[in-house]
């Protein structure tokens, strides 16, 4: 008997074959027999009319708080996700002095988003070190697996302390030891060294992250210390400025080292190089020897704006700031009358705090052009003529009219879609093209557990089948290259050989979907996090199963008791194959 047998469903393996007929049998935590299974199962799922695929594994998330606290690990588990790497964009909570906690906490809170009062209450600190920290990490239950990054930030204030926050340039000691502080996280078995080398990315007060103006000296003496180890992917987001030459670095690091060098590939206003140059010169480096890949986004990536989120139009106009303080049932009562509308409509916005962000708030307070409707069935590559200030156009009335009735919209619970990155042509043609054509990309960004005020693109591995495979009608990708691009590249990126394939021997990380329901749901504002912090949070149906190691941690979307996720500690091995029954 098995321990677990799925049957009769149409497996996706994950290596982009095409999809076949067969039941999977469960022993072990492990796949034992891909094929016509006969013996039963202590437990059985019918996947008839089904896809089985492996688990999604996402490698861009920012669980790095809320994994010492949230067994759930949620949203990314709601959407068939069995294995997260965090700590991406140089910014994570270990190393950490005692006297540097809050300080991690508003870089982190500034650049991603996560409310610092949750951040503050859930976190116990009982770690310094790295090692310390992945010990912490180990003593939860949880239901999906968890790596983790080095991040350059927390690196660079331990070692530097406030010049190093300061981003000042570092002596040779100093590169040395932030050098064995990395290689002491990676032979703990962090799979790689996270570093953010954009001006976007600041801490609550302000600061550019540490670590955002650092020399290639720097940055490659760290990636010695990974080579020193053998392992580990040395992540990066950048604006790409010309005079730091950002690929020759890259290359020269991943020659010398032989590790992968990945960085965030976006079609961005924010960023000097065009997406093509920036593919072209991932290109020339790996034609020379390097291995540099390209993190690519599903889709538009962008701001979910909402009355009670991050941001909305209306943020930066005076009506709004005098009330933007009270209890939302008085907010809101506020915005229903007649008299404040008109008011707040004819009012010019104020200047912002930072004019070097004055240019996303023009986007944000009067891109009509680029903001949409999100609407209940949400569309995450609308045309041009379903834009704010299109309706506006069709209507004969005033964009910001439109806007205001939007938000108001499901008792003042209404969104707005801003896609302000991968969305300059109004659609995600180059997206498609860069899934079917380039073997130097991977799915990424997803931003898991992040930006909880502005996005929920955790709900990506859904939007991935939903619409790239199914719905979109400018053109899908097949099912197959689908789930080898978010289940089998994602995972061999960081050497996780042992997961991403349907095949005997391998994790039973696994997801049973009715491909034919499966949809994303409208997203919500949740306060559910320690100290009642506020995040976006989006569910979807069509979920029939997920199984992590051979356990159903969800049924029908629904949480189960079982929590068999694990803590992973540097790669892991190619499995030998089992035996048939």
């Amino acid at each position: 008997m098995h321990d677990l047998v799925i049957r009769g469903g149409t497996v996706v393996d994950g290596s982009g074959g095409k999809p076949f007929m067969a039941d999977v049998a469960v022993d072990g935590g492990l796949i034992s027999v891909v094929g016509t299974v006969s013996a039963a199962g202590r437990e059985e799922i019918d996947a008839a009319g089904k896809i089985v695929i492996p688990g999604f594994v996402d490698i861009h998330t920012h669980y790095d708080g809320q994994a010492t606290w949230d067994p759930e690990m949620a949203p990314s588990s709601w959407h068939g996700v069995t294995t997260v790497v965090m700590g991406n964009c140089g910014v994570g909570f270990a190393p950490a002095r005692p006297d540097r906690h809050q300080w991690l906490i508003g870089l982190m809170e500034g650049v991603e988003d996560i409310p610092g009062t949750a951040l503050a209450e859930g976190m116990s600190w009982d770690w310094e070190s790295f090692p310390d920290y992945m010990a912490a990490l180990e003593k939860l239950p949880r239901t999906i697996d968890v790596g983790c990054h080095v991040p350059h930030g927390a690196v660079r204030a331990y070692v530097m302390g406030e010049r190093g926050a300061r981003n000042e340039i570092p002596t040779e000691a100093e590169i040395a030891e932030m050098s064995r502080i990395v290689e002491e996280g990676l032979r703990a078995g962090a799979l790689g060294f996270s570093t953010s080398r954009t001006v976007i990315h600041k801490s609550i007060d302000g600061e550019l992250v540490p670590g955002t103006t650092a020399t290639a000296e720097e940055l490659i003496g760290i990636g010695r210390a990974m080579a020193r180890v053998g392992h580990g992917v040395f992540e990066m987001a950048s604006d790409l400025q010309p005079e730091w030459n950002e690929f020759g670095w890259m290359e020269a690091l991943s020659k010398e080292t032989g590790l992968p060098v990945t960085f965030a590939m976006l079609q961005s206003p924010l960023k000097a190089m065009h997406w093509t140059e920036q593919m072209a010169s991932t290109r020339g480096a790996n034609d020379n020897g390097a291995n540099v890949v390209a993190q690519i986004s599903l889709r538009g990536t962008g701001i979910l704006m909402n009355w009670r989120g991050t941001v909305h139009p209306f943020r930066m106009r005076p009506s709004w700031q005098a009330i933007a303080e009270l209890p939302w049932p008085e907010q809101y009562a506020r915005l229903s009358d007649p008299a404040v509308k008109a008011q707040l409509l004819g009012e010019a916005n104020l200047p912002p705090e930072h004019p070097d962000i004055a240019p996303l708030l023009m986007i944000v307070t009067g891109g009509w052009g680029m903001q949409f409707p999100l609407g209940d069935i949400p569309d995450y590559e609308p045309a041009p003529e379903e834009s704010i200030a299109a309706l506006a156009s069709a209507q004969d009335r005033d964009p910001a009219e439109i806007a205001y009735d939007l938000l108001m919209a499901d008792q003042g619970n209404g969104f707005i879609y801003l896609p302000l990155l991968n969305y300059a042509d109004g659609n995600l043609d180059f997206v498609r093209d860069l899934l079917l054509n380039r073997d130097d990309i991977v799915i990424s960004l997803s931003d898991g557990g992040a930006h909880c005020g502005t996005i929920c693109d955790a709900a990506s591995p859904t939007f991935l089948l939903q619409h790239w495979v199914r719905d979109r009608k400018r053109g899908t990708i097949p099912l197959e290259l689908a789930v080898r691009r978010q289940c089998r590249d994602t995972a061999l990126l960081y050497g996780l050989h042992d997961r991403g394939l349907v095949r005997p021997g391998y994790l039973a990380d696994l997801n049973v979907i009715d491909l034919d329901t499966l949809a994303l749901e409208k997203p919500y504002l949740a306060w559910d996090l320690p100290a009642g912090g506020r995040r976006l949070l989006q569910r979807a149906r069509g979920y029939v199963a997920t199984v992590k190691s051979g356990e159903v941690t969800f049924r029908n979307g629904e949480l189960q008791p079982a929590r068999p996720g694990k803590v992973i500690r540097g790669p892991q091995s190619e499995p030998l194959a089992i035996a048939a029954e």
